[in-house]
């Protein structure tokens, strides 16, 4: 998929969502990739090069990403249908929760750490990542209560991690 003009360097969180906002305004670019299974999150990359990438994801209320950081990518996020529902972890509390609905939008730094699930049947999102993505950080804490960090390839997908086995 060729992209409006980009610059020739890393984007920040205001452009990168403004590049979602604008892209879930071109249905024409992605709406052939919409596909669900409740076995496995739908994703397909529509665009990357060394600068940024874009992805189309597909969700069911089954598809759950578990907690994750982005690595060393800031990112943003346009629900087009459906709607998410992003959890942030939070010490000694249940995590903090939003809806975010269609034809909303979001973005963050590389230090954001949340969870994204599927709140309809049939939701679709775009993301947009600046630098590409090559490794993300899946959270799971374990039965003594300690978080542990994994990290994984930007091909893997995110799922919720079991609790580890305390050692």
């Amino acid at each position: 998929m060729a992209l409006p003009s980009l610059p020739a360097r890393n984007l920040d969180r205001d452009e990168l969502e403004a590049l979602v906002n604008q892209l879930a305004l071109d249905p024409d670019r992605w709406h052939q990739h919409v596909a669900y299974s409740a076995e496995e999150r739908v994703f397909v990359s529509l665009h990357r090069d060394e600068y940024v990438d874009v992805w189309l994801l597909c969700w069911t209320r089954e598809n759950d990403t578990g907690f994750h950081d982005h690595d060393i990518s800031s990112g943003a996020v346009r629900v087009i249908r459906g709607a998410l529902v992003e959890s942030n972890p939070r010490i000694g509390g249940e995590a903090a929760m939003r809806v975010v609905a269609a034809g909303e939008s979001f973005s963050f730094e590389p230090d954001h750490i949340h969870r994204l699930a599927g709140e309809h049947d049939r939701s679709v999102s775009l993301h947009a990542y600046s630098p590409p993505l090559w490794r993300l950080g899946q959270y799971a804490i374990d039965e003594r209560g300690v978080m542990r960090r994994r990290s994984i390839s930007y091909a893997d997908e995110l799922r919720p991690v079991e609790a580890t086995v305390a050692a």
